[in-house]
């Protein structure tokens, strides 16, 4: 596949990497256990990423969206926001795996809420592209997180303006604009990781 044409989506079933490395068995217990363990290892991954973070007046900027996008080229659409699932549910019952120090429901219906429930969107949206393929090309894959992001941005943006009220301009100003520049950077950087370690781990993948 040309790094420059859009990947095949119907003519070969494409696994994503994890599926590769890790590949799902028949019997139900190991297929649970597979499981278990992935959204385990990317719920621990989502909480150290939410503690790498530079405060700002309504939103914190993190790592999470980078993680959230490559969890979801490498996990595939169904595991992928089944971890961000499960992330937001252990937050939610007062795990402290958000980026402030305590967990609760107060991240869920605050600033942040819609950034968060944007992730759910983003796993989804960019795993579900990268097992048609986008995952093997560098410029593919940036497209595919770069609406992960948008769908984050996106939700983000309309919970300001509309759910906490603080209006489309404000919105924009605290909740899209110190996001741009950083999102660029980690949709580049995940774009360009995820084929290099497909590559590398799998390479007739």
């Amino acid at each position: 596949m040309s790094a420059h044409s859009i990947p095949d989506a119907v003519a070969v079933r494409h696994f994503p990497l994890a599926a590769v490395l890790w590949p799902e068995r028949t019997d139900g217990f190991s297929s649970v256990l597979r499981a278990i363990i992935l959204i385990a290892l990317g719920t621990a991954l989502l909480t150290l990423s939410a503690k790498v973070n530079l405060p700002l007046p309504y939103v914190p900027m993190t790592l999470q969206t980078l993680v959230v996008l490559m969890i979801g080229a490498a996990y595939g659409w169904r595991l992928g926001s089944a971890t961000v699932i499960a992330y937001l549910a252990e937050g939610a019952i007062g795990l402290p795996v958000f980026a402030g120090p305590v967990g609760g429901l107060a991240p869920l219906v605050g600033p942040t809420a819609g950034y968060l429930y944007g992730f759910v969107l983003a796993a989804f949206a960019t795993g579900w592209l990268s097992q048609r393929g986008w995952d093997r090309s560098v410029l593919w894959l940036f497209v595919a997180m770069g609406i992960g992001h948008v769908l984050i941005l996106g939700a983000g943006f309309a919970w300001l303006a509309f759910g906490m009220k603080l209006g489309a301009d404000k919105a924009w100003l605290v909740g899209i604009v110190p996001f741009i520049a950083a999102s660029l950077v980690k949709n580049a950087l995940g774009a360009t990781l995820v084929p290099a370690l497909r590559r590398l781990l799998a390479p007739r993948a």
